[in-house]
Protein backbone atom coordinates (compact mmCIF):
# COMPACT_ATOMS: atom_id res chain seq x y z
CA UNK A 1 0.00 0.00 0.00
CA UNK A 2 1.33 3.51 -1.21
CA UNK A 3 0.90 6.30 1.65
CA UNK A 4 -1.34 9.69 -0.32
CA UNK A 5 0.51 12.48 -0.18
CA UNK A 6 -1.99 15.57 -0.95
CA UNK A 7 1.18 17.71 -2.30
CA UNK A 8 1.84 16.22 -5.83
CA UNK A 9 -1.45 16.21 -6.36
CA UNK A 10 -1.98 19.69 -5.73
CA UNK A 11 0.89 21.13 -6.87
CA UNK A 12 1.14 19.36 -10.63
CA UNK A 13 -1.07 22.31 -13.09
CA UNK A 14 -2.37 18.95 -14.69
CA UNK A 15 -4.80 18.46 -11.76
CA UNK A 16 -7.57 20.49 -12.16
CA UNK A 17 -10.94 19.33 -10.06
CA UNK A 18 -10.15 17.55 -6.88
CA UNK A 19 -13.86 15.90 -5.52
CA UNK A 20 -13.74 14.86 -1.83
CA UNK A 21 -16.72 11.93 -1.49
CA UNK A 22 -17.76 9.37 1.02
CA UNK A 23 -20.46 9.13 3.37
CA UNK A 24 -22.17 11.75 5.77
CA UNK A 25 -20.18 12.65 8.73
CA UNK A 26 -16.57 11.84 8.12
CA UNK A 27 -15.55 15.03 7.67
CA UNK A 28 -14.98 15.89 3.84
CA UNK A 29 -15.92 19.14 4.10
CA UNK A 30 -13.32 19.80 6.67
CA UNK A 31 -10.71 17.57 4.21
CA UNK A 32 -11.77 19.83 1.79
CA UNK A 33 -11.68 23.31 3.20
CA UNK A 34 -7.88 21.93 4.25
CA UNK A 35 -6.64 20.91 0.66
CA UNK A 36 -7.95 24.03 -0.64
CA UNK A 37 -6.15 26.10 1.91
CA UNK A 38 -2.86 24.17 1.21
CA UNK A 39 -3.01 24.37 -2.15
CA UNK A 40 -4.10 28.09 -2.57
CA UNK A 41 -1.13 28.72 -0.12
CA UNK A 42 1.05 26.58 -2.24
CA UNK A 43 0.60 29.00 -5.20
CA UNK A 44 -2.60 28.04 -6.88
CA UNK A 45 -6.14 30.05 -7.89
CA UNK A 46 -8.42 27.86 -6.03
CA UNK A 47 -12.80 27.85 -5.48
CA UNK A 48 -14.08 25.26 -2.71
CA UNK A 49 -17.40 24.49 -3.08
CA UNK A 50 -18.78 23.23 0.01
CA UNK A 51 -22.20 21.69 0.68
CA UNK A 52 -21.96 21.60 4.55
CA UNK A 53 -24.29 24.72 6.09
CA UNK A 54 -23.06 24.88 9.20
CA UNK A 55 -20.99 27.93 9.91
CA UNK A 56 -18.29 26.97 11.75
CA UNK A 57 -16.29 26.31 8.50
CA UNK A 58 -16.63 29.83 7.19
CA UNK A 59 -16.17 31.13 10.58
CA UNK A 60 -12.65 28.89 10.31
CA UNK A 61 -11.98 31.01 7.20
CA UNK A 62 -12.27 34.28 8.53
CA UNK A 63 -15.70 34.36 6.72
CA UNK A 64 -18.95 35.82 8.09
CA UNK A 65 -21.06 33.95 6.01
CA UNK A 66 -21.06 31.84 2.37
CA UNK A 67 -23.28 32.07 -0.15
CA UNK A 68 -23.80 30.66 -3.80
CA UNK A 69 -21.57 33.05 -5.07
CA UNK A 70 -17.53 32.75 -4.59
CA UNK A 71 -15.80 35.11 -1.69
CA UNK A 72 -12.37 35.70 -1.31
CA UNK A 73 -10.87 34.01 1.96
CA UNK A 74 -8.92 37.01 3.62
CA UNK A 75 -7.21 34.19 6.20
CA UNK A 76 -4.99 32.83 3.78
CA UNK A 77 -1.59 33.65 2.63
CA UNK A 78 -1.27 35.08 -0.67
CA UNK A 79 2.52 35.42 -0.51
CA UNK A 80 3.29 32.63 -3.40
CA UNK A 81 0.71 34.12 -5.72
CA UNK A 82 -2.44 31.70 -4.53
CA UNK A 83 -6.01 33.14 -3.32
CA UNK A 84 -9.17 31.11 -2.69
CA UNK A 85 -12.58 31.82 -3.01
CA UNK A 86 -15.26 29.65 -0.85
CA UNK A 87 -18.96 29.33 -1.54
CA UNK A 88 -21.24 27.10 -0.13
CA UNK A 89 -24.28 25.61 -2.64
CA UNK A 90 -27.74 26.77 -2.03
CA UNK A 91 -29.47 24.76 -4.44
CA UNK A 92 -32.80 26.36 -4.53
CA UNK A 93 -30.79 29.38 -5.83
CA UNK A 94 -28.89 27.22 -8.69
CA UNK A 95 -32.03 25.66 -9.70
CA UNK A 96 -33.52 29.51 -10.10
CA UNK A 97 -30.82 30.60 -12.02
CA UNK A 98 -30.81 27.65 -14.30
CA UNK A 99 -34.54 28.29 -15.17
CA UNK A 100 -33.29 32.25 -15.60
CA UNK A 101 -30.43 31.48 -17.53
CA UNK A 102 -32.10 28.79 -19.87
CA UNK A 103 -35.80 29.62 -20.51
CA UNK A 104 -37.53 32.98 -22.13
CA UNK A 105 -37.97 35.53 -19.18
CA UNK A 106 -42.13 34.63 -19.52
CA UNK A 107 -41.39 31.40 -19.15
CA UNK A 108 -39.12 31.41 -16.17
CA UNK A 109 -41.36 33.76 -14.32
CA UNK A 110 -44.33 30.81 -14.67
CA UNK A 111 -42.01 28.14 -13.62
CA UNK A 112 -40.57 30.48 -10.72
CA UNK A 113 -44.11 31.17 -9.27
CA UNK A 114 -45.46 27.50 -10.07
CA UNK A 115 -46.12 25.99 -6.28
CA UNK A 116 -44.84 22.26 -7.43
CA UNK A 117 -41.70 23.92 -8.75
CA UNK A 118 -40.94 25.47 -5.58
CA UNK A 119 -41.40 22.52 -3.54
CA UNK A 120 -39.30 20.64 -6.04
CA UNK A 121 -36.41 22.83 -6.04
CA UNK A 122 -36.40 22.90 -2.10
CA UNK A 123 -36.92 19.40 -0.95
CA UNK A 124 -37.19 16.99 -3.94
CA UNK A 125 -35.26 14.20 -3.71
CA UNK A 126 -31.73 14.13 -5.76
CA UNK A 127 -32.25 18.13 -6.20
CA UNK A 128 -28.93 18.80 -4.17
CA UNK A 129 -26.94 16.05 -6.15
CA UNK A 130 -28.72 17.42 -9.48
CA UNK A 131 -27.52 21.40 -8.14
CA UNK A 132 -23.99 20.14 -6.98
CA UNK A 133 -22.96 18.85 -10.65
CA UNK A 134 -24.90 22.45 -12.43
CA UNK A 135 -22.99 24.24 -10.09
CA UNK A 136 -19.76 22.33 -10.50
CA UNK A 137 -20.15 22.98 -13.79
CA UNK A 138 -20.58 26.51 -13.56
CA UNK A 139 -17.74 26.91 -11.71
CA UNK A 140 -15.41 24.88 -14.87
CA UNK A 141 -16.80 27.06 -17.48
CA UNK A 142 -16.01 30.14 -16.15
CA UNK A 143 -13.71 32.46 -17.40
CA UNK A 144 -12.02 35.89 -16.87
CA UNK A 145 -10.25 37.63 -20.31
CA UNK A 146 -10.57 33.96 -21.62
CA UNK A 147 -9.28 32.06 -19.14
CA UNK A 148 -10.35 29.54 -16.65
CA UNK A 149 -11.23 31.95 -13.44
CA UNK A 150 -9.27 28.78 -11.03
CA UNK A 151 -7.09 26.55 -12.67
CA UNK A 152 -8.22 24.00 -9.69
CA UNK A 153 -11.56 23.83 -7.72
CA UNK A 154 -12.03 21.67 -5.16
CA UNK A 155 -15.30 20.38 -4.19
CA UNK A 156 -17.51 18.98 -0.92
CA UNK A 157 -19.97 16.00 -2.23
CA UNK A 158 -23.27 16.61 -0.65
CA UNK A 159 -24.40 14.41 2.43
CA UNK A 160 -26.74 11.69 1.47
CA UNK A 161 -27.85 8.12 2.44
CA UNK A 162 -25.64 6.62 -0.16
CA UNK A 163 -22.42 8.40 -1.30
CA UNK A 164 -23.25 7.05 -5.19
CA UNK A 165 -25.72 9.74 -5.80
CA UNK A 166 -23.36 12.81 -6.59
CA UNK A 167 -22.47 10.12 -9.37
CA UNK A 168 -26.30 8.97 -10.31
CA UNK A 169 -27.44 12.79 -10.67
CA UNK A 170 -27.14 12.71 -14.35
CA UNK A 171 -28.85 9.28 -15.09
CA UNK A 172 -31.17 9.54 -12.55
CA UNK A 173 -31.85 13.27 -13.85
CA UNK A 174 -33.06 11.12 -17.36
CA UNK A 175 -34.73 8.27 -16.19
CA UNK A 176 -36.62 11.02 -14.68
CA UNK A 177 -37.34 12.87 -17.84
CA UNK A 178 -37.63 10.16 -20.06
CA UNK A 179 -40.54 8.39 -17.79
CA UNK A 180 -43.37 6.83 -18.61
CA UNK A 181 -45.42 9.20 -16.06
CA UNK A 182 -43.30 12.83 -17.50
CA UNK A 183 -43.91 11.60 -20.87
CA UNK A 184 -47.44 11.09 -20.23
CA UNK A 185 -47.87 14.73 -18.32
CA UNK A 186 -45.83 16.63 -21.59
CA UNK A 187 -47.55 15.15 -24.75
CA UNK A 188 -50.57 17.24 -24.18
CA UNK A 189 -48.05 19.69 -25.04
CA UNK A 190 -46.00 18.23 -27.25
CA UNK A 191 -48.32 17.05 -30.06
CA UNK A 192 -51.48 19.37 -30.66
CA UNK A 193 -54.53 19.46 -33.11
CA UNK A 194 -57.53 17.77 -33.34
CA UNK A 195 -56.24 14.03 -35.08
CA UNK A 196 -54.47 13.58 -31.76
CA UNK A 197 -57.29 14.88 -29.75
CA UNK A 198 -59.45 12.69 -31.23
CA UNK A 199 -57.16 9.21 -30.77
CA UNK A 200 -56.26 10.16 -26.92
CA UNK A 201 -58.88 12.42 -25.67
CA UNK A 202 -61.04 9.63 -23.69
CA UNK A 203 -58.01 7.81 -23.04
CA UNK A 204 -56.18 10.91 -21.36
CA UNK A 205 -59.51 11.92 -19.33
CA UNK A 206 -59.38 8.88 -18.32
CA UNK A 207 -55.91 8.52 -17.01
CA UNK A 208 -55.98 12.41 -15.89
CA UNK A 209 -59.29 11.44 -13.47
CA UNK A 210 -57.33 8.66 -11.75
CA UNK A 211 -54.27 10.84 -11.24
CA UNK A 212 -56.28 13.64 -10.02
CA UNK A 213 -58.18 11.31 -7.38
CA UNK A 214 -54.49 10.62 -6.27
CA UNK A 215 -52.93 14.27 -6.86
CA UNK A 216 -55.86 16.54 -6.49
CA UNK A 217 -56.88 18.28 -9.18
CA UNK A 218 -55.14 21.70 -8.88
CA UNK A 219 -51.88 19.47 -7.77
CA UNK A 220 -52.26 17.63 -11.04
CA UNK A 221 -52.87 20.61 -13.03
CA UNK A 222 -49.45 22.46 -11.32
CA UNK A 223 -47.39 19.18 -12.19
CA UNK A 224 -48.58 19.55 -15.66
CA UNK A 225 -48.27 22.84 -15.94
CA UNK A 226 -44.08 22.80 -14.45
CA UNK A 227 -43.62 19.77 -16.79
CA UNK A 228 -44.62 21.61 -19.77
CA UNK A 229 -42.40 24.48 -19.76
CA UNK A 230 -39.43 22.50 -18.04
CA UNK A 231 -39.43 20.40 -21.26
CA UNK A 232 -37.17 22.02 -23.21
CA UNK A 233 -34.96 23.70 -20.37
CA UNK A 234 -34.51 20.40 -18.88
CA UNK A 235 -33.12 18.60 -22.23
CA UNK A 236 -30.40 21.07 -21.61
CA UNK A 237 -29.89 20.47 -18.28
CA UNK A 238 -29.32 16.82 -18.61
CA UNK A 239 -27.27 17.48 -21.94
CA UNK A 240 -24.89 19.94 -18.99
CA UNK A 241 -25.04 17.50 -16.34
CA UNK A 242 -23.62 14.43 -18.55
CA UNK A 243 -20.86 16.91 -20.25
CA UNK A 244 -19.82 17.47 -16.17
CA UNK A 245 -19.77 13.98 -15.36
CA UNK A 246 -17.21 13.48 -18.71
CA UNK A 247 -15.23 16.05 -17.30
CA UNK A 248 -15.38 14.01 -13.57
CA UNK A 249 -14.03 11.01 -15.44
CA UNK A 250 -10.77 13.29 -17.52
CA UNK A 251 -7.37 12.65 -15.87
CA UNK A 252 -7.91 16.34 -14.59
CA UNK A 253 -9.98 15.29 -11.99
CA UNK A 254 -9.05 13.79 -8.26
CA UNK A 255 -11.26 11.87 -6.02
CA UNK A 256 -10.61 11.78 -2.74
CA UNK A 257 -12.55 9.08 -1.00
CA UNK A 258 -12.81 9.86 2.86
CA UNK A 259 -14.15 7.70 5.61
CA UNK A 260 -13.22 7.56 9.64
CA UNK A 261 -12.01 4.33 10.97
CA UNK A 262 -14.55 3.05 11.90
CA UNK A 263 -16.04 -0.36 10.23
CA UNK A 264 -19.58 0.96 8.47
CA UNK A 265 -17.89 4.35 6.92
CA UNK A 266 -15.03 1.64 5.63
CA UNK A 267 -17.54 -0.30 4.38
CA UNK A 268 -18.94 2.63 2.35
CA UNK A 269 -15.48 4.33 1.15
CA UNK A 270 -14.61 -0.07 -0.27
CA UNK A 271 -18.31 0.53 -1.97
CA UNK A 272 -16.87 3.69 -3.41
CA UNK A 273 -13.44 2.58 -4.32
CA UNK A 274 -15.05 -0.07 -6.50
CA UNK A 275 -17.69 1.84 -7.78
CA UNK A 276 -14.93 4.61 -8.98
CA UNK A 277 -13.24 2.06 -10.85
CA UNK A 278 -16.09 0.84 -12.54
CA UNK A 279 -16.75 4.39 -13.48
CA UNK A 280 -13.29 4.92 -14.97
CA UNK A 281 -13.28 7.66 -12.33
CA UNK A 282 -9.28 9.12 -11.65
CA UNK A 283 -8.79 8.54 -7.84
CA UNK A 284 -6.25 9.84 -5.84
CA UNK A 285 -6.76 7.68 -2.61
CA UNK A 286 -8.35 7.79 0.71
CA UNK A 287 -8.21 9.80 3.52
CA UNK A 288 -9.11 7.85 6.96
CA UNK A 289 -10.11 11.05 9.50
CA UNK A 290 -9.91 11.20 13.09
CA UNK A 291 -7.67 8.10 13.74
CA UNK A 292 -6.63 7.52 17.40
CA UNK A 293 -3.34 7.49 16.97
CA UNK A 294 -0.68 5.86 20.41
CA UNK A 295 2.34 7.85 21.01
CA UNK A 296 3.88 5.26 23.19
CA UNK A 297 3.21 1.86 20.91
CA UNK A 298 5.88 -0.51 23.10
CA UNK A 299 3.14 0.28 26.16
CA UNK A 300 -0.22 -2.31 24.70
CA UNK A 301 -3.61 -1.60 26.59
CA UNK A 302 -2.90 -5.36 28.30
CA UNK A 303 -0.04 -3.68 30.07
CA UNK A 304 -0.83 -0.68 30.90
CA UNK A 305 -3.75 -1.95 32.50
CA UNK A 306 -1.40 -4.45 34.12
CA UNK A 307 0.51 -1.79 35.74
CA UNK A 308 -2.39 0.32 36.78
CA UNK A 309 -3.52 -2.90 38.85
CA UNK A 310 0.07 -3.11 40.63
CA UNK A 311 0.12 0.68 41.60
CA UNK A 312 -3.46 1.20 42.76
CA UNK A 313 -2.71 1.62 46.19
CA UNK A 314 1.47 2.64 46.48
CA UNK A 315 2.40 5.27 48.65
CA UNK A 316 3.37 8.89 47.47
CA UNK A 317 6.71 8.87 45.29
CA UNK A 318 7.68 12.34 44.16
CA UNK A 319 4.19 13.99 44.24
CA UNK A 320 2.64 11.16 42.66
CA UNK A 321 0.26 8.71 44.52
CA UNK A 322 -0.03 5.23 43.08
CA UNK A 323 -3.53 5.78 42.37
CA UNK A 324 -2.37 9.03 40.28
CA UNK A 325 -0.01 6.80 38.22
CA UNK A 326 -2.81 4.20 37.80
CA UNK A 327 -5.23 6.49 36.35
CA UNK A 328 -2.82 8.06 33.89
CA UNK A 329 -2.06 4.25 32.75
CA UNK A 330 -5.59 3.70 32.68
CA UNK A 331 -6.04 6.36 30.26
CA UNK A 332 -3.02 5.19 28.15
CA UNK A 333 -4.96 2.08 27.92
CA UNK A 334 -8.14 2.99 26.79
CA UNK A 335 -6.22 4.91 24.08
CA UNK A 336 -4.22 2.44 22.74
CA UNK A 337 -6.99 -0.07 22.64
CA UNK A 338 -8.85 2.85 20.58
CA UNK A 339 -5.76 2.95 18.53
CA UNK A 340 -6.01 -1.02 18.11
CA UNK A 341 -9.02 -0.89 16.73
CA UNK A 342 -8.83 2.04 14.15
CA UNK A 343 -5.67 -0.14 13.27
CA UNK A 344 -7.36 -2.98 12.54
CA UNK A 345 -10.22 -1.33 10.98
CA UNK A 346 -7.72 0.21 8.51
CA UNK A 347 -6.07 -2.67 8.33
CA UNK A 348 -9.02 -4.65 6.59
CA UNK A 349 -9.33 -2.32 4.24
CA UNK A 350 -6.33 -2.22 2.97
CA UNK A 351 -6.11 -5.79 2.47
CA UNK A 352 -9.02 -5.91 0.10
CA UNK A 353 -7.56 -2.84 -1.62
CA UNK A 354 -3.92 -3.27 -1.55
CA UNK A 355 -3.36 -0.56 -4.49
CA UNK A 356 -5.24 2.08 -2.66
CA UNK A 357 -2.69 5.14 -1.70
CA UNK A 358 -4.21 6.12 1.92
CA UNK A 359 -3.04 8.96 4.51
CA UNK A 360 -4.41 8.97 8.10
CA UNK A 361 -5.48 12.43 10.01
CA UNK A 362 -5.22 12.15 13.45
CA UNK A 363 -8.39 12.48 16.02
CA UNK A 364 -8.68 16.10 17.37
CA UNK A 365 -9.58 17.31 20.73
CA UNK A 366 -12.08 19.47 19.17
CA UNK A 367 -13.52 21.09 15.53
CA UNK A 368 -12.09 23.17 13.57
CA UNK A 369 -11.89 26.54 15.00
CA UNK A 370 -9.41 28.73 12.29
CA UNK A 371 -7.43 28.48 9.36
CA UNK A 372 -4.32 27.42 11.25
CA UNK A 373 -6.04 24.23 12.69
CA UNK A 374 -6.71 23.79 8.61
CA UNK A 375 -3.32 23.97 8.03
CA UNK A 376 -2.30 21.12 10.36
CA UNK A 377 -5.21 19.28 8.80
CA UNK A 378 -2.71 20.36 5.47
CA UNK A 379 0.31 19.23 7.00
CA UNK A 380 -1.54 15.43 7.89
CA UNK A 381 -2.62 15.05 4.58
CA UNK A 382 0.78 15.64 3.39
CA UNK A 383 1.98 13.32 5.15
CA UNK A 384 3.88 16.09 7.01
Amino acid sequence: MDALSIDPLIASSATRTVVCCGSGGVGKTTTAAAIAVRAAESGRRVAVLTIDPARRLAQALGLEEMGNEPVAVPTVDTSAGGSLDAMMLDMKRTFDEVVLNHSTPEKAQQILANPFYQAVSSSFAGTQEYMAMERLGQLIAERVDGEPRWDLIVVDTPPSRSALDFLDAPKRLGSFLDGRFIRLLTAPAKVGGRAYLKVVSVGMGAVSGAMTKVLGAQLLTDVQTFVAALDTMFGGFRERAESTYALLQDPGTAFVVVATPERDALREASYFVDRLAEEGMPLAGLVVNRVQMTYVPSVSAARATAAAEVLDGEDDRNGWSGADSAALLRVHADLADHAARHASAIGRFTASHPDIALVQVPAAAHDVNDVDELRSIGDSLAGV
